[in-house]
């Protein structure tokens, strides 16, 4: 059996606690950072003979190598991601490159990059990036690159062959968006993993309701128009809640199918469903507007209720959705008590618009037509039919 050593298990823990959507770049930077490091102490060997005061370069140096550690330590385990650190950071990088020079001649300086080497110092404008996106990330890469331009006392113009201020600057502002991007995809996955467990959560409650309130509250009604007498009351009271949660789960349905600006008309239809009422919805999505999914669940709403309330006691209803392509047919029938002619005449000659306005009005508003048949002993039936656009189309 293996044996894991401190090492791994501080970059297990380290993992494990990084919340921040940038982790794996804060991360990333800190090898281009022990990179870089290699590269400054190869630069330094290198030049140490050729410097002014070679003794107090190597004691710089150690300041340096003690700060590529602390910044390595901090910005790998996350303590050390914010403007103190990071601050801190770019006023040591440039407290370094302004050493030059006095550690170097002018000559010398003129004919070599600053010290300890721009790539280094660079790690400070990527730490400003990733931390505060890239507007902050040019910024610093004005800072370390106008640092170097003030060493050096001279601008040179000729970009083709001085171009590391650009490069600089670049960096910053490619790393900047980045962690922007990061981050901004982090919280749309979080909200998208927020909305799911919340539609699954409703969706479970959803079914408990149906599979044991909402059987019970019908056996209820059921069994007490059945026995009669006083039993009647507890009947309609039990047959009252039992329409009150179905709307309530209806409503929940309708929250769950809205996604931007469409909703699933299927997934809204489905959730009227009940020992006495049936729906039948094609077995792909029907997606269409949002608002016209909405004004259409209401009408199928006023249609059900109607049938509760006018269809009789044992009346069942019968929803069914078609996607005909350029439109879309939902027909809400019962087996009830059905209406008598002329009836609907004289409820608007008393000034009794229900039907016409929660249904026919709202139907028409969206430019479809809602048909009414119905007959003594044949129960009644609503077809709703609205036009819809494709996408494309």
């Amino acid at each position: 059996m293996s044996e894991r050593t401190p090492v791994s298990d501080a970059t297990s823990l380290a993992r494990e606690v990084d919340t921040d959507p940038a982790g794996p770049m804060w991360r990333g930077a800190q090898l281009l950072r022990f990179l870089s490091y290699l590269y400054a102490l190869g630069f330094q060997i290198a030049i140490n003979d050729d410097l002014a005061h070679g003794m107090l370069t190597w004691v710089l140096f150690g300041l340096l190598s003690v700060w590529t550690l602390a910044c390595g330590i901090a910005y790998y385990v996350g303590f050390g991601r914010n403007w103190y650190w990071v601050g801190t950071e770019v006023i040591v990088a440039c407290g370094l490159m302004l050493s030059t020079s006095y550690v170097a001649s002018a000559d010398w300086v003129l004919s070599n990059q600053s010290w300890p080497t721009t790539l280094w110092a660079t790690n400070a404008v990527i730490s400003v990036a990733i931390l505060a996106g890239p507007i902050w990330g040019i910024v610093g890469g004005l800072i370390i690159g106008g640092t170097s331009i003030f060493v050096k006392g001279w601008v040179n113009l000729d970009f083709g062959r001085n171009a590391t201020i650009i490069v600089i600057i670049a960096t910053g502002m490619a790393v900047g968006l980045a962690a922007v991007i990061t981050r901004r995809a982090h919280d749309a996955l979080t909200q998208a993993a927020r909305i799911a467990a919340a539609t699954e959560e409703r969706e479970r409650l959803s079914r408990e309701v149906h599979d044991g309130v909402l059987q019970v509250l019908s056996l209820i009604a059921k069994r007490g128009r059945e026995i009669g007498g006083p039993t009647t009351e507890l009947a309609e009271l039990a047959g009252e809640q039992e329409r009150a949660l179905r709307r309530l789960i209806a409503g929940t349905g309708t929250d769950i199918a809205v996604a931007g600006g469409t909703a699933d008309l299927g997934v809204m239809l489905h959730s009227f469903a009940g020992e006495r009422i049936s729906v039948s919805a094609p077995a792909t999505p029907v997606v269409v507007d949002a608002v016209l999914a909405q004004e259409m669940h209401r009408a199928v709403t006023n249609a059900l209720d109607n049938v509760e309330l006018h269809a009789g006691p044992g009346a069942q209803a019968y929803v069914l959705l078609e996607d005909l392509d350029d439109r879309i047919v939902v027909s809400i029938r019962d087996n009830g008590v059905g209406i008598a002619p002329g009836r609907l005449a004289q409820a608007e000659q008393q000034g009794r618009m229900g039907i016409s306005r929660s249904i026919r009005g709202r139907i028409e508003r969206l430019g479809g037509t809602a048909v009414l048949d119905s007959a003594p002993d044949v129960g009644t039936e609503w077809e709703l039919t609205v036009p819809i656009e494709r996408e494309g189309s």
